[in-house]
């Protein structure tokens, strides 16, 4: 058990192993490389394993803003988080299994695999590139804006509006949508589009498909 007074206490370190844990503490994990972490609960989570390398969190519990921002060679499976701004400014990373309760997820990041996942929370994935979605449920007001390379592939979109602005896109959608706003290229195949909105870009590159 790590209490709330061993806030920071795990910065700098190399190959370490966290298994069966009961972190309270803010801010753990910091400028670390090689962290493997399993079965743990984390119950502030603010500000955790920010600017870290080769992380692996599994079936982990977490509540906290700002978990893993800046790291690279990430794999999460089996995680819970109820906190915003997940992996901001984050590369390389693969998420499987997992409920993401998390407002502004996955900006500014580069090459995000996310499999068989649920995301809730608004302007999912702003400013990000060479991120698929893959057997997903993502509930997202103004959600895929300004991204480069986007694919979702067998997903699902529940209370998604204003969604793929300025962003290149390949989306297979499970159901219909309910805006969409000036996508840039690519294609959208869906059930419906409640409303497109093209008041200041052409669309001329984005072929929609209703099936």
């Amino acid at each position: 058990i790590f209490e709330e007074t061993a806030k920071s206490g795990i910065w700098y370190t190399n190959n370490s192993v966290f298994l069966n844990c009961l972190i309270k503490a803010p801010k753990e994990f910091r400028r670390c490389d090689n962290i493997f972490v399993k079965d743990c609960e984390f119950l502030d989570a603010k500000e955790t394993m920010w600017k870290c390398t080769n992380i692996k969190l599994i079936n982990a519990k977490v509540n906290g803003d700002y978990l893993l921002m800046n790291s690279e060679n990430i794999e999460v499976e089996n995680l819970t988080l109820e906190g915003n701004y997940f992996v901001d400014g984050g590369k390389n990373i693969v998420v499987k299994n997992s409920h993401l309760n998390s407002k502004d997820a996955f900006w500014n990041c580069e090459n995000v695999t996310i499999i068989d996942s649920t995301i809730i929370g608004e302007y999912f994935g702003w400013n990000s590139k060479n991120v698929t979605l893959i057997n997903c449920h993502i509930e997202s007001i103004q959600g895929f804006c300004y991204m480069e390379n986007l694919k979702l592939i067998n997903c699902t979109l529940k209370e998604t509006t204003l969604s793929f602005e300025y962003s290149t896109v390949d989306a297979e959608i499970n159901s219909s949508i309910d805006s969409v706003k000036n996508p840039i290229s690519g294609r959208i195949i869906c059930k419906g589009i409640n409303e497109l909105i093209t008041d200041d870009c052409d669309i001329s590159k984005t072929e929609i498909i209703i099936k």
